[in-house]
């Protein structure tokens, strides 16, 4: 049972090697004492040599006997815990450790389906808390990740320049929109949450929805930026949309985004103010998940205007109408300040070169990043 098993762990490539050096298997036998039968077993893999047979091959052949020997690429298989919304066909999956768990997200909906994954999924791991995935990267890849949800489009770019500054590490971002970023970041599925929710009692952004949210944590509230928010319309501003008060008018249909969303939050203020009920606003309950599926929306015709900022607009060569500055905060638990990935994020976010990019998205203002908004629960 044990040569079996040792069998199955063995890849041969005595035949590559023999064709190469143009032997016969008749040829090769005689060359290491061995018969023809004897060739033909290693090569198709029926037979695993001994220490001495191995070293006679390789003689033989003029090659080192890790060449023609070798374990299989068996890709790691490690348990971890599942996040995210996960269908029967979501087998793809980013990994990354948060905390003293390791966690695993289905390549699915927004974050893009096509980006490379981390591991593939192959079954349930005991206990039903969570799956087994076969690993695609090093392990040591997912040790040096840090986890970021938040709806800021912005954050594919800080995770291109931390990779360029810092080779061994990453910035994984998932996409969620604020709300759920902080619910998240409190199930401790990430190291970072973006947000950007304006209370409206107080006209204060973020940390009454942080205290809320998160309450007792320690925790460092931290701006990476600040952005214009409002209305995106398409070219030239054809339906003539002014304000908020024209999204209730009968030929004019937009799309949303989803409740807990800060685009969402915005444009509910937007309408109290001008006295606009959602039943008057024509699409108020077709609901989008990004700040460019709502610009893409309204670029391919298929409404007339939608709530986000003014880079997704600019993106796509469309028009924007400003409603509200807004600050963007990541609000990260006090214990992984001091991460190194973690300060590699904060290091990139500051950096004049990552700084420029953002701001020549347009509607961005990086003045104040890595500003200290607040400590709380110290």
């Amino acid at each position: 049972m044990g040569r079996r098993v040792a069998v199955e762990r063995v890849e041969s490539q005595v035949r590559e090697r023999r064709v190469a050096a143009g032997l016969s298997q008749q040829e090769l036998a005689e060359r290491a004492g061995l018969t023809r039968q004897a060739v033909s077993a290693i090569e198709a893999g029926r037979y695993l040599p001994n220490t001495a047979v191995a070293l006679r091959l390789a003689r033989a052949l003029g090659c080192p006997v890790e060449e023609l020997f070798r374990l299989p690429d068996v890709p790691p298989r490690v348990r971890a815990d599942l996040v995210g919304d996960v269908s029967a066909d979501d087998r793809r999956v980013q990994v990354a450790r948060v905390g003293g768990r390791l966690l695993a997200r289905p390549l699915a909906g927004a974050s893009g389906p096509l980006t490379p994954a981390d591991g593939l999924l192959v079954g349930a791991a005991p206990g039903g808390r969570g799956a087994m995935v076969d690993l695609l990267v090093d392990p040591e890849v997912v040790e040096r990740t840090v986890v970021v949800l938040g709806c800021d489009p912005a954050l594919a770019l800080l995770s291109a320049h931390l990779s360029r500054r810092y080779p061994n590490l990453r910035l994984l971002w998932t996409h969620a929109g604020s709300l759920a970023a902080l619910r998240g970041l409190a199930r401790g599925e990430a190291h970072a949450a973006g947000t950007h929710l304006r209370d409206p009692e107080t006209g204060e952004f973020n940390l009454p929805f942080v205290r809320r949210e998160l309450a007792g944590r320690r925790l460092h509230v931290v701006t990476l930026t600040e952005w214009q928010q409002g209305l995106i319309v398409a070219r030239g501003n054809p339906r003539g949309i002014a304000g908020p008060t024209d999204l209730a008018r009968p030929d004019i249909t937009i799309v949303n985004r989803e409740p807990g969303s800060g685009s969402r939050a915005m444009l509910d203020a937007a309408l109290r103010a001008a006295g606009v009920t959602p039943e008057q606003v024509r699409g108020y309950a077709r609901e989008l998940p990004t700040h460019l599926a709502v610009a893409e929306a309204v670029a391919s015709g298929a409404a007339d205007v939608g709530p986000g900022i003014a880079a997704a607009a600019r993106a796509l060569g469309l028009e924007f109408i400003p409603l509200q500055e807004e600050r963007y905060d990541l609000v990260i638990p006090t214990d992984y300040i001091d991460a190194p990935a973690v300060q590699a994020l904060l290091e990139t976010a500051v950096h004049p070169a990552y700084r420029a990019e953002v701001e020549a998205l347009g509607g961005y203002d990086s003045s104040r990043a890595g500003s200290i908004v607040a400590e709380l629960g110290a």
